[in-house]
């Protein structure tokens, strides 16, 4: 397995929740710049990005991203790895955009003024100035979803990990978020249960009951995933 600082490493990795082994003995390389997860709920997608981002440990293993063991060393690992999370509102802690924005900022060391500053220039770059004062909780779902992808853009972390960031969104504001995300120039990572939001990723991971059972392309991949999808929905039925 390679050691190539750009990529994504997971050596061996078995983690535990609850005392229930949620990844077990997990070995991948990433190397692709935009790359699906996908998988039944609790097949261990949502444990395997909190992995990447340092917000859990594994129990065994090692994981490097772009270099950094994001679980030893954290202070390098928030410059590396930024997460947006399904429901924006377990993520917003501000009242105000410019507020949220600028935190990233205060924690890389800047003063407040000047990360307000910087903040400002965020959402002058996105045409959402107007959004400065606004209180977070007055924004609609899509409208805070983009508050928290502009956060972790503030912060220029080489890999952004989604987890279901489309869910609850309605059709225009997906195409918006599905735009903004194709103009990023840093490495993605995003969980979907929407096959055809993938369908255009340079690859796709397929986790199943805490292992990786395939990685390839997605124009191999989705066929093979949808066709399990409907053995086992049709070995539900007929139980």
């Amino acid at each position: 397995m390679s050691t190539t600082p750009s990529n994504i490493i997971l050596k061996d990795v078995s983690l535990k929740r609850d005392n229930k082994l949620v990844l077990d003995h997990v070995s991948l390389e990433i190397t692709a710049r935009r790359v699906g997860v996908i998988g039944q709920n609790g097949s261990g997608k949502s444990s395997f990005v909190r992995l990447l981002n340092g917000l859990l440990p594994p129990h065994v293993g090692q994981v490097l991203v772009h270099g950094c063991d994001v679980h030893k060393d954290r202070k390098t690992a928030l410059n590396t790895v930024g997460i947006i999370f399904q429901n924006p509102d377990h993520q917003i802690i501000f009242p105000s955009v410019e507020e949220e924005v600028a935190f990233g900022f205060e924690q890389q060391g800047l003063k407040r003024e000047a990360a307000r500053k910087k903040a400002l220039d965020v959402l002058k770059a996105y045409d959402r100035e107007d959004w400065a004062s606004k209180q977070c909780h007055a924004l609609s779902q899509g409208q805070r979803h983009f508050v928290c992808l502009m956060s972790v853009l503030a912060m220029a972390p080489k890999v952004i990990i989604l987890d279901e960031p489309y869910a609850g969104l309605d059709m225009a504001t997906s195409i918006t978020l599905h735009r903004a995300l194709e103009k990023l120039e840093q490495q993605i990572i995003l969980i979907s249960h929407d096959l055809d939001v993938l369908s255009d990723f340079d690859e796709l991971i397929w986790f199943d009951k805490g292992q990786v059972i395939a990685q390839d392309a997605p124009a191999t991949l989705i066929p093979k995933y949808k066709a399990e999808m409907i053995t086992r929905a049709d070995g539900d039925v007929s139980a």
